[in-house]
C-alpha cells in the first residue's frame, strides 16, 4: 500500500491543532466582508494548513498505532476476500509435481554441499516470487554476527520483502563405518549383517542412493558393543519396567527393539540407565497393519508392503530432555559458542536395522517359536555392534524470508523442513503457498501483520535448526510473533490431520471446512480426517489395530478434533519454549495405507507418486489450507485466538489428571479444587475479553467507515472544507477516534497472544527444565506424543509422590490464576 497517497491528494485522516474555538468565533464575525476571493484564499490557507497539521498529527501518535492509517488508507489494494481468492488460485497439482522432482531426487542430509545448495535454491525461490532483488553479495549471514543479527532485529523497519540465510554451528555427526555380527564360541563372527539397503533398480532414485547417506543413528554415541541380546519390544519406560518385573538383567546386554511407540532416542535413553551396552532398533510388519507380505501384499518396489531391507535412520537425542544443538541448551549454536558435554545424546552406541536382519537376531533369542515376546530371555551367543561416527561442529543453513506488513510488532510465521515424503513433501507444500504470496505481493498486497517464512535445516538431528534461531531471537520472538504454523510430512498416506494449540482449533477446522477435499468431490478437507487407505484385506496384528481405534475414537469425542502437540517437528521451540501458539498439519498413514518408508532410501520420488499422493492433489490440499490459515492470522483485525476454547479444553486436561491420580492411588491425597477453580477464574476471564474483543472489533469498523476517504467529487475546496467544519463545529475528529479504536484493538490481540505465554513458567519441568510450559509438552517418556499439565502427570506418575504432585498443583493453578488477571479486560 501507499502510504503516501493522502499527502498528494489531501491527507485523509487530519485534524487541525489550533485554538479552533476563537478561530471559529473570528470566523462568524468576519464572515459577510469576505469577497470571493478572500473565500478561496482562505480556504487555500486552510488547505495547506490542515496538510501540515497532518504531518504534526501523525508524530504526535505512537507510531505503532499509525498501522491503521497506513493499512486502511489505500482503498485499491487486495485485501479480504478477494485476496484469499487469488492465494487459492495458485498452489497446483504440476507445479507441486515439479518442485517435489526437484527436491527429492537427491540427498541433502544436513551440512553437506547439497544442504547448502538446496538452501540457496529456496533463498532463490524467496527472491523470484517475492519479488526481492538479489543483493551484489550473497545474503549469507553467520549466525551472531551484526548481519545475521540485524536481520531479524529490523524486521520493523523494513519497506519491502527480503530474504537471507543465518548459518548456525551445532555440534553433530556423520557416520564412518558400521558393523553388526553375531559371535560364535570363540570369539570370531559367524554372521555379518548387510547393513545397506538393497536399492532395487525399479526404484532407480533408491537404486542410485541406496548407500549415499549410511544406515544410521544422528547424534549416535561412537563406539563398539558386545553382550547379549535381549528383546524389549517397544522400549517403551513400560516394556522395561515389565521386564525388571519378569527378572530381565540388561547389565552388560545389547537390546534389541522395535520402531513406533515413543521416540527412538528414548528406547535407548531406557536401555542405558538400566546397564544395557548397545541398543538395535528395527522396523517391524506388524506395524504396517493389513499390508504385510503376510497378508499377500508384494513389498515395494512390487507393491505396497515394506521392502525387508529398508531401515529407518533418525535422531537419538534425547528430545524429551531439549531439542536443539546438545552442547548449547538454551542458547545460539554460534561458531565461537561455549559447549558442554551434551547431555540429551546417549551414552551407548545404537545402529537402525531392517526387518531381514532383525529376523537372524530374532531367532537367537528363539529358533522354535516367535521371539517378539517380553519375558527376558537372552541369547546364547553374543553379538557385536560397531558404530563409528565423526563427531565434529558442522555448519547448517536457515532460510528465511520476510513480507513486512503495516503492523510492525505483530508476525505469523510459517515454516518447514528441508526423502519425498519426509521433509521434502512439506517444502514442496510451503513451494506452493510462497508461490501464492508471491502473486498476492505482485498485486500490490500489504500484509496487516509481518509474515516470516523459514526454511529450517537439519530437523532430522534434533530439530536443531528451528531451536537455535528459537533459541538467538527468543526476546524477538516473545515480542513480535503471535502464531507458528508448521509443516514437516505434508504426504504421507490417506488421513489429514491437524494438532495444534488449543486457541487455533477453531480456525483451523473453520479452513478445512471450507476446502473441498482434494480427491473426492462433494466432501470437505476437513472430512479427510476420517480417511482410510485403500487396502483392506487382510488381518493386522490385533495390539496395532486397536491402538489405531483408540486414536480414531479420542479424535471423535474431542471437542474440536484437533490434538495437542507434542514434539518431533519444529513447533516444539516455539511453544513449548517461548509459548506461542502453534499448529502442524499433514496427512499420515493408516493401517490401510501403502507402507511409508520412513527415513528409508524408500521414501522415494517414485513411491510418493505412486501411492502416497498420486497427481499431488494433498500436497495441494495442504499449500492451500496451510496458506489460508496463514491470511486470516495475517490479515484479521482482531487476531483469531479462541482463548475461551483453550479454556474450557483444561477442564479435560484436568479430567485427565484426576483420573490418572485414581489409578495411582493418590486421589486421597491432593486437592484439586485450587486449580479447577482457577480454571474457571480463566475461563470467566475469557469470556469477558470475548466480549471486549468483539466490541473492540466493531468500534474499529465503525470508526473507519467514518474516516474522511477520497473525494467523490471532483472539487477538493468542498471536500477541505467538509473537514475543516468537523473542528468548526466541535465534533469528534475522526482520526483521532479512528487511532484511538485501533489502540483497543491492539490492546485486545495482545490480549490474545499472552494467553499462550501465561503458561510458561521460568523454572521449567523438572528434569527438563528446558521446557518451560506448564500446559503441554513431550512425553517425558513419549518423545512425539504430547503429555498436557506435565509438570503434574511426571510427578503422579514417575516421581510416585503425592507430596511433590500437590505442590505442582498448586503452581499450576497459580500460573492459571496470573494468567486470568493478565487477560481481563
Amino acid at each position: 500500500m501507499q502510504s503516501g497517497k493522502g499527502a498528494k491528494d489531501g491527507p485523509s485522516g487530519i485534524h487541525p491543532t489550533g485554538d479552533l474555538e476563537k478561530y471559529g468565533q473570528v470566523q462568524n464575525r468576519t464572515r459577510s466582508r469576505w469577497s470571493p476571493y478572500r473565500v478561496i484564499l482562505g480556504l487555500a490557507l486552510a488547505y495547506y494548513g490542515l496538510f501540515n497539521l497532518t504531518k504534526t498529527h501523525f508524530t504526535e501518535h505512537d507510531t505503532s498505532r499509525q498501522w491503521a492509517l497506513r493499512a486502511f488508507s489505500n482503498q485499491n489494494a487486495i485485501s479480504g476476500d478477494e485476496a484469499e481468492k487469488l492465494y487459492l488460485s495458485v498452489p497446483n497439482e504440476d507445479s507441486a509435481l515439479a518442485a517435489s522432482r526437484a527436491y527429492a531426487t537427491h540427498p541433502h542430509i544436513a551440512s553437506s554441499k547439497e544442504d547448502f545448495e538446496d538452501s540457496k535454491v529456496i533463498l532463490k525461490l524467496f527472491q523470484n516470487e517475492l519479488n526481492i532483488s538479489a543483493p551484489a553479495d550473497e545474503p549469507i549471514f553467520s549466525a551472531g554476527s551484526e548481519a545475521s543479527r540485524n536481520a531479524t532485529l529490523n524486521i520493523a523497519s523494513l519497506k519491502q520483502p527480503v530474504a537471507w540465510i543465518d548459518t548456525y554451528y551445532p555440534v553433530m555427526n556423520t557416520p564412518l563405518d558400521r558393523s553388526l555380527q553375531i559371535l560364535g564360541d570363540d570369539g570370531e563372527s559367524v554372521w555379518d549383517a548387510d547393513l545397506v539397503e538393497d536399492g532395487d533398480p525399479l526404484d532407480p532414485d533408491a537404486a542410485k542412493y541406496r548407500d549415499a547417506v549410511p544406515t544410521f543413528h544422528g547424534l549416535s554415541k561412537n563406539g563398539t558393543a558386545e553382550g547379549q541380546l535381549i528383546y524389549a519390544n517397544y522400549g517403551t519406560k513400560e516394556d522395561y519396567d515389565e521386564l525388571e518385573a519378569k527378572g530381565a538383567n540388561f547389565t552388560g546386554k545389547i537390546v534389541l527393539t522395535r520402531y513406533f511407540g515413543i521416540f527412538r532416542g528414548l528406547k535407548i535413553k531406557g536401555a542405558q540407565e538400566r546397564g544395557a551396552v548397545g541398543v538395535l532398533i528395527y522396523s517391524d510388519p506388524r506395524d504396517d497393519g493389513v499390508v504385510t507380505v503376510e497378508n499377500g501384499y508384494a513389498p515395494y518396489p512390487l507393491g505396497p508392503a515394506r521392502n525387508p531391507t529398508s531401515v529407518q535412520r533418525g535422531s537419538v537425542q534425547f528430545i524429551s530432555s531439549y531439542p536443539g544443538d546438545p552442547t548449547t541448551p538454551g542458547y545460539p549454536a554460534y561458531e565461537n559458542a561455549t559447549r558442554t558435554e551434551g547431555e540429551n545424546i546417549p551414552k551407548i552406541p545404537s545402529l537402525p536395522i531392517s526387518w531381514a536382519n532383525a529376523q537372524v537376531l530374532l531367532k537367537e533369542l528363539s529358533s522354535a517359536t516367535d521371539a517378539r515376546v517380553l519375558n527376558g530371555q537372552t541369547s546364547a551367543r553374543k553379538v557385536k555392534l560397531v558404530n563409528h561416527v565423526d563427531d565434529k561442529i558442522m555448519p547448517i543453513y536457515n532460510t528465511i524470508a520476510v513480507i513486512p506488513g503495516h503492523i510492525k510488532d505483530e508476525t505469523a510465521f510459517a515454516a518447514w523442513v528441508l526423502g519425498a515424503a519426509d521433509p521434502t513433501s512439506g517444502t514442496v507444500s510451503l513451494h506452493e503457498v510462497i508461490r501464492g504470496f508471491g502473486a498476492l505481493v505482485k498485486q500490490g498486497w500489504k500484509p496487516l501483520r509481518n509474515v516470516l517464512i523459514a526454511s529450517w535445516d537439519a530437523e532430522e538431528y534434533g530439530l536443531v535448526g528451528s531451536t537455535e534461531w528459537a533459541e538467538d531471537f527468543s526476546d524477538w520472538i516473545s515480542n513480535n510473533v503471535v502464531a507458528y504454523l508448521n509443516t514437516d510430512v505434508s504426504s504421507a498416506g490417506s488421513t489429514w490431520h491437524s494438532s495444534a494449540s488449543p486457541s487455533l482449533a477453531n480456525l483451523i477446522k473453520q479452513v478445512a471446512l471450507e476446502l473441498p477435499h482434494p480427491t473426492d468431490v462433494g466432501r470437505t478437507l476437513w472430512d479427510a480426517k476420517n480417511d482410510v487407505g485403500p487396502f483392506r484385506v487382510g488381518k493386522g496384528d490385533e495390539a496395532v489395530m486397536q491402538a489405531f481405534e483408540n486414536q480414531q475414537t479420542e479424535r471423535q469425542i474431542s471437542s474440536t478434533g484437533i490434538g495437542a502437540l507434542g514434539s518431533g517437528s519444529d513447533y516444539t521451540a516455539f511453544l513449548q519454549r517461548l509459548g506461542i501458539a502453534s499448529m502442524d498439519q499433514g496427512f499420515g498413514g493408516t493401517p490401510f495405507d501403502a507402507v511409508y518408508h520412513y527415513h528409508s532410501v524408500y521414501d522415494t520420488q517414485r513411491w510418493q507418486e505412486l501411492y502416497a499422493d498420486p497427481g499431488f492433489y494433498r500436497h495441494v490440499a495442504v499449500a492451500k489450507h496451510l496458506g489460508l490459515v496463514a491470511l486470516r492470522l495475517t490479515d484479521a483485525i482482531i487476531l483469531p485466538l479462541n482463548t475461551t476454547q483453550y479454556a474450557l479444553e483444561l477442564n479435560d486436561y484436568l479430567d485427565k489428571i484426576e483420573k490418572l491420580a485414581v489409578t495411582q492411588s493418590m486421589d486421597s491425597s491432593i486437592n484439586f479444587h485450587h486449580l479447577r477453580h482457577a480454571i474457571h477464574k480463566l475461563q470467566a476471564a475469557s469470556i469477558e475479553l470475548d466480549g471486549e474483543k468483539t466490541a473492540a472489533e466493531k468500534d474499529f469498523k465503525d470508526k473507519l467507515s467514518k474516516l474522511p476517504g477520497p473525494s467523490r467529487s471532483h472539487n477538493r475546496v468542498l471536500r477541505w472544507l467538509k473537514k475543516l467544519l468537523y473542528h468548526i463545529l466541535r465534533k469528534p475528529d475522526p482520526v483521532k477516534e479512528f487511532i484511538k479504536a485501533a489502540k483497543r484493538v491492539q490492546k485486545s490481540n495482545a490480549k490474545l497472544v499472552g494467553f499462550e505465554k501465561g503458561f510458561l513458567d521460568e523454572d521449567g519441568i523438572k528434569d527438563r527444565e528446558w521446557y518451560r510450559h506448564l500446559g503441554v509438552a513431550p512425553g517425558k517418556w513419549l518423545g512425539y506424543g504430547a503429555t498436557t499439565l506435565p509438570s503434574i502427570y511426571d510427578a503422579l506418575v514417575y516421581d510416585k509422590n503425592a507430596t511433590f504432585a500437590e505442590e505442582q498443583v498448586k503452581r499450576v493453578a497459580h500460573v492459571i490464576e496470573k494468567l486470568a488477571v493478565k487477560i481481563t479486560p
